[in-house]
């Protein structure tokens, strides 16, 4: 053999060799199956970019000789969502973290016998979702409730009830949510309305932004609500003309039928968290801020505890204890010995819920301008507000995040006003105080949040035109109207966005259709059974429009954030937890108006298989 012949000869023995050694045994892949139904024929696949980005080698771990991964997802899209914002092509799990981020080509060195391979034909990957103030604990309402959302007449809400009466004839009470005060006027709905279709037992129906009840006359007579009752401070009973009660309860009021109907049980609280969690998990969404609990510190407290005990909790939930406007300051000490005990599991609580104001389709949400169809009134601050502020320095004291509610301009003020003297108290620290709705913003008050650290949580499921914002151009006006949930304008401004649902308020609390309606501030044009009075072609506030890329770290490592868990949830970078999901299509290929289409195929959890879509092959 000539000498040049023998050099090639032994230079490809030599590679051969050195493959043979770096080849793992062959592991089953297994390739994400394709949907058993063709996609819808508006979903256009993602084979135009409208965007290119380059995967990127991120880098891993080195496991000890002999160990593997325990799953790798390859030949994929992974967007990472970290600082800069990296995208991956595999990812490698060992028990509930990732080991390695970037190129399917160094990911093969973690391929053991035992590894689950799933081949993403090129899907997109997230870090699963965070919804930063969803009220988990109402999936009880979602199993024993009528159900009165997406209705847009009085008729068609009596036809709903009676339906649902039908079918469950023994009830001895009858509870449900999402009726909308637009249907019904300013003064909401009456007794009449429920008299005639169910006048024996008992009804209490919230509204779809759970600041308003309709109550049957039969709940008026048990709860002792005459003529005579004065309206509690901080909410409102509608009355006719005669200055009797209508039928709607609105705010603080709504505490005054509170014992009519009795509380769920635990086993009851219990069947909802799984419901939701199932719920949550086909949406995508492994961690959910609980705002604040039902009932105080009674049944859905106990059923949390109960739940992370029981060992089938695959979901997150820090949560938010309520502190009222009567509380006594001591209440502060029995939040932090709750935190204290509910240290360490899956749920906690982290921080402490305050109302500010009610909501502006009931007149309740405090504004710095009068409502015009109540000249004379600006809404309901709830707090006084130097007791407010003495409340908001004791938390933060004490190291406890403050969550507020607040929807009008003045009240978001007023909020503002408690923070900085809690920070003028006790000096800075890292608070991340939540400001969550944020429906009317002074801007002055924008540059404010910036000053102070404080984490924005909108709904941008509500950014849209519909029967919300018709009835808020009757109540403030076309100028005040148009200017409505701000969103672009925060991230410009440096201030964290963490997106949220408000679940039950609403729903679904499918991520897609908020980022959507993020991006475009339209009503998706499939969604039409959902939103009533859909505008589906004119944006609300179109220059505060974001993009598909702010509103995903809104949802994935900006509600991480929000909760203190930056370091280990939000984005998928070595060594955080394998919270990831398989999505059906790339939003950031696609038009924008095409993302609410998108679905979940798979959601993991900590690296275990949570959820896979039913119209996937197992």
């Amino acid at each position: 053999m000539k000498p040049l012949h023998l050099i090639s000869f032994i230079l490809l023995l030599s590679l051969l060799l050195v493959a043979c050694q770096r080849a793992p045994p062959s592991p089953t892949i297994t390739p994400l199956p394709e949907p058993t139904n063709p996609p819808p024929p508006t979903q256009i696949p993602p084979t135009k970019p409208i965007v290119t980005l380059t995967p990127t080698p991120l880098g891993g771990v080195s496991l000890p000789v002999g160990e593997k991964a325990d799953l790798v997802l390859q030949n994929g899209f992974i967007y990472t969502a970290d600082s800069a914002r990296n995208v991956a092509e595999a990812v490698a799990v060992k028990g509930d973290t990732n080991i390695y981020v970037g190129t399917d080509a160094d990911v093969q060195t973690y391929i053991g016998p035992n590894t689950q391979v799933i081949d993403l034909q090129g899907r997109m990957v997230l870090p699963a979702f965070v919804d930063s103030h969803a009220h988990a604990t109402s999936g009880v309402s979602d199993i024993y409730e009528v159900f009165l959302y997406g209705i847009d007449s009085v008729e068609k809400y009596q036809q709903t009830i009676r339906d649902f009466l039908a079918e469950n004839p023994d009830l001895k009470a009858l509870q449900g949510a999402g009726w909308i005060n637009n249907v019904f006027g300013a003064k909401g709905p009456t007794t009449a309305m429920l008299d005639e279709i169910v006048p024996d037992i008992p009804v209490v129906l919230y509204s779809e932004d759970y600041h308003s009840v309709w109550v049957n006359s039969k709940t008026l007579q048990l709860a002792g609500i005459t003529r005579d009752t004065p309206d509690p401070e901080g909410g409102v009973i509608e009355r006719d003309a005669s200055g009797n009660p209508s039928g709607t309860l609105r705010e603080t009021a709504m505490d005054l039928v509170a014992e009519v109907i009795p509380p769920y049980t635990v086993e009851q609280y219990l069947e909802g968290l799984e419901y939701f969690q199932g719920f949550a998990h086909s949406l995508g969404i492994t961690t959910v801020y609980i705002p604040s609990l039902p009932g105080g510190l009674g049944e859905a407290l106990t059923a949390l505890h109960e739940f992370d005990a029981s060992g089938k909790m695959s979901i997150r939930f820090p949560t938010a204890a309520g502190i009222n406007p009567e509380d006594p300051l001591s209440k502060v000490d029995e939040i932090k010995a709750l935190i204290e005990r509910e240290k360490g599991g899956y749920f906690e609580v982290i921080g402490a819920k305050i109302f500010m104001d009610g909501v502006l389709e009931g007149s309740t949400a405090y504004l710095e301008q009068p409502y015009l169809h109540i000249p004379n009134s600006r809404g309901e601050l709830l707090w006084d507000p130097q007791k407010y502020n003495e409340v908001c320095a004791a938390l933060d004291r004490a190291g406890i995040q403050i969550h507020v509610h607040s929807i009008g301009d003045a009240a978001t003020r007023i909020t503002l006003d408690g923070f900085a003297y809690a920070r003028q108290q006790n000096g800075p620290r890292d608070s991340r105080n939540i400001i969550t709705h944020l429906q009317l913003v002074n801007p002055a008050d924008i540059d404010r949040m910036a000053d102070l650290g404080v984490i924005a949580v909108p709904q941008p499921y509500r950014f849209v035109i519909d029967t919300y914002y018709t009835q808020a151009v009757e109540f403030v006006g076309k100028e005040r109207a148009d200017r409505q949930y701000p969103m672009k304008t925060f991230f410009d401004k440096g201030i964290t966005v963490a997106s949220a649902s408000d679940y039950p308020v609403s729903w679904p609390p499918n991520p897609f259709y908020a980022i959507e309606i993020g991006v475009t501030r339209t009503v998706p044009q499939s969604l039409g059974d959902i939103y009533v009075g859909a505008d589906f072609q004119t944006p609300l506030n179109p220059q505060e429009r974001v993009t598909v890329e702010q509103m995903i770290a809104s949802f994935t490592i900006n509600g991480a954030t929000a909760t203190f868990l930056e370091n280990q949830i939000g984005s998928i970078e070595v060594g955080k937890k394998a919270d990831l999901i398989v999505l059906s299509q790339n939003i950031l290929q696609i038009p924008p108006n095409e993302i609410h289409r998108t679905t979940i195929l798979l959601t993991f959890f900590e690296g275990k298989e949570v959820y896979r879509s039913e119209e996937y092959a197992q």
